[in-house]
């Protein structure tokens, strides 16, 4: 096992203290905690400005339609006529202008949420005005009518957090495919170079091929793995701070721990991949041929996630999630997306443990087999037979 912590100690120290990886980090790292902080940016309260024309009552109503309307903040203006507020809409000082509780000014259509808080504003401020001329305290009216709103409970799915799960959902199909996919190719080039060099046949005297091929993608799988908790933190750390985690749907932590499961299973499984492929071949120019059905699999592995992004519930989408090598990306999705039965995960997990099992043993095999021998690309058939 000294030979294995070996090399994987070298890839690690190797490969980390490149610029390109360092610089990779940050920049996805700032690229994810942006993702989490523009929507809070970019969602912000919308202001509106209203001009009141004879109607005190209106611009205390405003405020309170404004208050329950959510985010939304309304400044009333009073004008001295309509004159000063048509000219006022006209140069763009207001959103629009109320005019003696009887008709709105508005330069072109009035904005559909204005629209609707001053229709609340005017209805308020007349239901006052009728009340108080009928000789009724409109605060008793209010108080006797305002009632315990009712309690909705869903029995079905949880709707309430849908679009975050959805957006949290695509995030993961980007950060799964890139975290996947870029370090099963160090591995392929890794071999490769050790293999046309002929380092391999020096290494190979002191250590067996098992520990090598191991070594290089434990060493590398720990960088990625390292990748991956940078890019959570970050991403969790940029919500935080914006106040974006209250909106976050609840199992986040079960979300987290399930990405970080499926990763190493399928970085264990793409990777050995990877690297029983390009053992194959003994020059970088080759290196793409030879992989090309394991980027042809990650490649449908992605699409497939990105559907179940879009719709979790689909039967194509419960059924892939549950086969190998699919599961390592659609079914983090359907899980960040909710209401995955537990049956399904258990067995999707014990299915793709077992095929990432096979091709560590199959991998092994082929690339003890292939890396010394040099020269002309060797044919996967003669190496299995």
């Amino acid at each position: 096992m000294n030979g294995l912590w070996l090399v994987a100690r070298r890839e690690i120290v190797t490969r980390g203290r490149t610029k390109g990886f360092v610089v990779g980090l940050v920049l996805s790292a700032v690229l994810v905690g942006a993702l989490a902080v523009l929507p809070r940016l970019f969602s912000g309260p919308d202001s509106f400005t209203v001009g009141v024309v004879n109607s005190p009552a209106l611009q205390s109503a405003l405020a309170g339609a404004a208050g329950n309307a959510g985010d939304a903040e309304v400044t009333a203006k009073p004008f001295a006529d309509e004159a000063a507020a048509r000219k006022a809409v006209l140069d763009g000082d207001v959103d629009a202008a109320v005019v003696g509780d009887r008709r709105t000014l508005a330069d072109g259509e009035v904005d559909g949420e204005l629209g609707a808080l001053l229709e609340s504003a005017h209805q308020t401020a007349q239901t006052q005005k009728q009340l108080a001329e009928a000789g009724l305290d409109p605060a008793k009216v209010s108080a006797a009518m305002r009632v315990t709103p009712l309690e909705q409970v869903s029995v079905g799915t949880d709707t309430r957090y849908e679009g975050v799960r959805t957006g949290i959902a695509f995030l993961l199909v980007m950060v799964l495919f890139f975290l996947l996919l870029q370090p099963s190719m160090y591995v392929a080039m890794g071999v490769v170079e050790e293999k046309g060099s002929r380092i391999v046949e020096i290494l190979l005297t002191s250590i067996r091929p098992w520990q090598l091929l191991g070594g290089k993608i434990l060493g590398l799988g720990v960088l990625a793995l390292a990748n991956l908790v940078v890019l959570i933190v970050a991403g969790l750390g940029a919500a935080a701070a914006t106040g974006f985690s209250a909106d976050l749907p609840p199992g986040m932590t079960g979300i987290v721990l399930g990405t970080l499961f499926w990763f190493l299973l399928g970085y264990a499984f793409f990777a050995t991949m990877a690297a029983a492929l390009s053992s194959l071949v003994s020059r970088q120019e080759e290196v793409s041929s030879v992989i090309s059905p394991l980027t042809l699999l990650i490649m449908a592995t992605y699409f497939v996630s990105y559907f179940a992004a879009v719709e979790p519930g689909s039967p194509v989408a419960r059924i892939l999630s549950i086969i190998p090598p699919f599961s390592t990306m659609v079914m983090p999705v359907r899980t960040a997306g909710g209401g995955v039965p537990l049956w399904e995960i258990g067995l999707a997990a014990a299915l793709m443990a077992a095929a990432t099992a096979g091709m560590l043993v199959l991998g092994a095999r082929i690339y003890e087999r292939a890396v010394l021998r040099t020269g002309a690309r060797i044919k996967l058939s003669e190496v299995v037979r």
